[in-house]
């Protein structure tokens, strides 16, 4: 009597970033002090582990370019169909001048790594290229971080009182675009020229993505349907507001694991966004923003391998 064979057991990985400081060499002198993202990294590395992922923890002086890009690429040759991929980062956003024409603001956000910004098209691109059906959840708990895969809003300079934002100052944004110019501009060429070799069907516009946004009977939809992986990003604002750092974590992310509690939630990914959001200050106002065919991924109970 033949037997049905078992369905394999979907695989996760975990890339949590977190950085309390990058390096002055980088930055034109500037360090960007901040006490909690470690703490953020290391909690969403625990909640991965609970949950059965495998996770790999960068801080601070390993958060470098080339370390995140290595472990990205390498998550994305080895998930297949049905796995999970789960990325945040906590740490300073920034901008440089998009040069690519792609932005309506003409400002590309980015991540502060270590040694240098990862920008938003590059993330996107590097997310692009993960096979058909792998799910991939992002929590970014930094400033300009409402669409950081694709980003398209005005930007405020400052934080109110004496609260530290997780946003790069906009003088110290200029001149390490001034400084590294070259640098940034040719990477958006790259990165620019690379989705233009690629096959055209597996890579969406993520502005359109934006427009096919709907909201109906409990349940959201964003389906961008060539954009082979599964995508959804919960961050800790809107491109135009501040994240904030605390003690021991960033307001989005003590917000986000107090409504987890400890795995006592039960709802989807859709109402896990609006009981985040509508927990926190108006200043912040955590955003969701999905890629790909997300129907059934979104109805998933958080962090589910």
């Amino acid at each position: 009597m033949a037997t049905k064979k078992r369905k394999k057991a979907a695989k996760a990985l975990s890339l949590n970033i977190g950085l309390n400081s990058v390096s002055a060499a980088a930055y034109e002198g500037w360090t960007g002090p901040l006490a909690a993202c470690e703490f953020d990294a290391n909690d969403m590395a625990a909640l991965a582990r609970s949950q059965g992922m495998k996770a790999r923890v960068l801080l601070t002086k390993k958060g470098t370019r080339a370390n995140i890009l290595a472990a990205i690429r390498s998550a994305a040759k080895s998930l297949r169909a049905g796995d999970l991929f789960f990325l945040t980062f906590s740490g300073h956003g920034g901008q440089v001048r998009d040069v690519t024409g792609d932005e309506a603001d003409k400002q590309d956000e980015t991540w502060c790594l270590y040694d240098g910004q990862m920008i938003d098209d590059e993330l996107y691109f590097e997310l692009s290229r993960f096979a058909a059906g792998v799910r991939i959840l992002v929590l970014s708990d930094s400033c300009h971080s409402g669409t950081v895969t694709r980003a398209r809003l005005p930007v405020t300079d400052a934080a109110p009182g004496t609260a530290r934002s997780k946003m790069m100052p906009l003088e110290v944004g200029r001149r390490v675009y001034a400084r590294h110019q070259s640098f940034y501009d040719k990477l958006q060429t790259n990165v620019a020229n690379s989705v233009g070799k690629a096959d055209k069907s597996s890579i969406s516009d993520p502005d359109a993505v934006l427009s096919n946004l709907s909201v109906g009977g409990g349940r959201i939809s964003a389906i961008a349907r060539k954009f082979k992986a599964a995508v959804i990003l919960i961050s800790g604002c809107q491109d135009n507001q501040t994240s904030m750092d605390g003690d021991h974590n960033g307001a989005f992310t003590a917000q986000l694991l107090q409504v987890w509690n400890h795995g006592a939630y039960r709802g989807s990914y859709a109402t896990f966004h609006a009981a985040i959001r509508a927990a926190m200050s108006s200043t912040q106002t955590p955003n969701l923003y999905l890629l790909g065919n997300v129907s059934r991924f979104v109805a998933q109970r958080p962090f589910t391998v």
